[in-house]
């Protein structure tokens, strides 16, 4: 794919996005054996699709009936799903959810979906004015904003600061280490998704700038920082981590405030990517793409922003070099994943569901509602790389595939030769 970006034809996603109601602890009970212990059953469920129906199918006892209708290709199984390849699945609906004055968080991480050991996800909501207070990670951080307006900063370790100002589509990067905040703006805040290269990584484990002051003597402060005892006495004794304060002045003024201590920086730590042109876009949807190739400091997370028309699919393919880890934004699909040896499995993903797949791993997505697909997809990489099925069989020998498939030379020439990566439905 090409790298080009174009502040013009602005994704139309939507302002914001599902929720599905609390189902209760039994949701979560369910789920567990959806994301895990259901899977070992997949290949019985299958066999019964192929010809053995009967009573065989029937449950007449308790069922979570909200949570198998958002699940039908979990609760039955398509005929092609074979053997076990761990959970693919989990969702931050299920995630306990931290709620604090001036906004919310919660995270899907290598503890609720085991096998994603590359990639942790928190989203998380900042009311008007309100700070994810000044702090610094051991993972790198890469975000999309989902909602609303957001002002950024971080420090360089040369000591230039870079502030910025980011809306619904943007991004960010910061790499681990470097110290930086979040604060929502008006009119209503805002809500984002945080990609750490990390899969244990935890929103607790966040190195805060309050409780370092809290756990360091005031003695030490005082040497430190040349304030005095009773300012010292002024400092939190406790994390702030999520808290309200008062809306700051325009980015022009930060701007100019912050010059007066030093050189803002050069390097951008921000990217429009909803704003960007496609790389690519067919009948059945659009795909961008943001790597390091066009966002320089992102080298450690690589990102694709998928549409979906209502019965697309992200054509057959695999990634050569990460898993890949998924969010979805909004409308309803499936994704089956294909492993060795001749393993299959199939899921349904809702807006709010996270989704995984191993390293290499075959798969697709289809769009299986009745709107638009939007998902965005992670990997731990600097470049967004991908094989596609079609592709690989169209540059082989027409002999060689024929030999393979069974396929006469007019049938394999029917198949794309380029790589589409949204096909339309028929």
């Amino acid at each position: 794919m090409s790298m080009t970006t174009d502040p013009g034809s602005p994704l139309s996603l939507p302002r914001t996005y599902s929720r599905r109601g609390f189902l209760g602890q039994s949701t979560l009970t369910l789920a567990a054996a959806l994301g895990t212990a259901a899977v070992a059953g997949a290949q019985q469920r299958s066999q019964i699709h192929a010809g053995e129906h009967g009573n065989g199918i029937s449950n007449p006892g308790q069922e979570n009936k909200p949570l198998l209708d958002e699940n039908p290709n979990t609760n039955t199984p398509p005929e092609t799903d074979f053997g076990d390849i761990g959970p693919i699945w989990y969702s931050f609906d299920l995630a306990r959810k931290r709620v604090e004055e001036g906004g919310w968080t919660h995270q899907v991480t290598q503890r609720e979906l085991p096998p994603s050991k590359d990639i942790a996800g928190v989203n998380m909501r900042l009311t008007k004015g309100s700070f994810r207070e000044l702090h610094w990670h051991t993972a790198d951080e890469w975000a999309f904003m989902l909602y609303g307006n957001a002002r950024v900063t971080v420090l360089n370790p040369d000591g230039t600061m870079f502030v910025d100002d980011v809306a619904k589509g943007d991004l960010w990067f910061f790499p681990a280490g470097y110290p930086h905040s979040i604060q929502g703006l008006g009119p209503d805040g805002c809500e984002f998704l945080l990609v750490f290269d990390e899969g244990n990584f935890s929103e607790d484990g966040t190195f805060l700038l309050s409780e370092w002051m809290a756990h360091t003597p005031d003695e030490v402060l005082t040497k430190n920082s040349n304030l005095s005892a009773a300012s010292i006495a002024k400092l939190p004794k406790r994390e702030l981590y999520i808290f309200p304060a008062e809306m700051p002045g325009s980015l022009a003024a930060d701007r100019e405030e912050i010059e007066k201590s030093g050189p803002i920086t050069q390097q951008q730590y921000t990217f429009k990517m909803e704003a960007m042109k496609p790389n690519k876009t067919t009948p059945g949807g659009e795909v961008r793409v943001v790597d390091s190739s066009n966002f320089p400091v992102s080298k450690s997370i690589a990102a694709g922003l998928v549409v979906l028309k209502p019965g697309a699919i992200r054509e057959m393919h695999w990634h050569p070099n990460a898993s890949e880890w998924q969010f979805y934004l909004a409308g309803k699909g499936r994704m089956t994943v294909f492993m060795p040896p001749g393993r299959a499995r199939t899921m349904d993903f809702n807006a709010n569901d996270v989704g995984y797949v191993p390293p290499v791993a075959g798969h697709y997505i289809e769009n299986t509602g009745t709107e638009d697909l939007v998902f965005l997809e992670l990997f731990k990489a600097d470049s967004f790389q991908e094989f596609t099925l079609n592709n690989w069989l169209r540059r082989l020998p027409i002999q060689m595939v024929s030999s393979h498939t069974n396929l006469s030379a007019e049938e394999i020439r029917r198949i794309p030769v380029e790589k589409n990566d949204v096909i339309a439905g028929k």
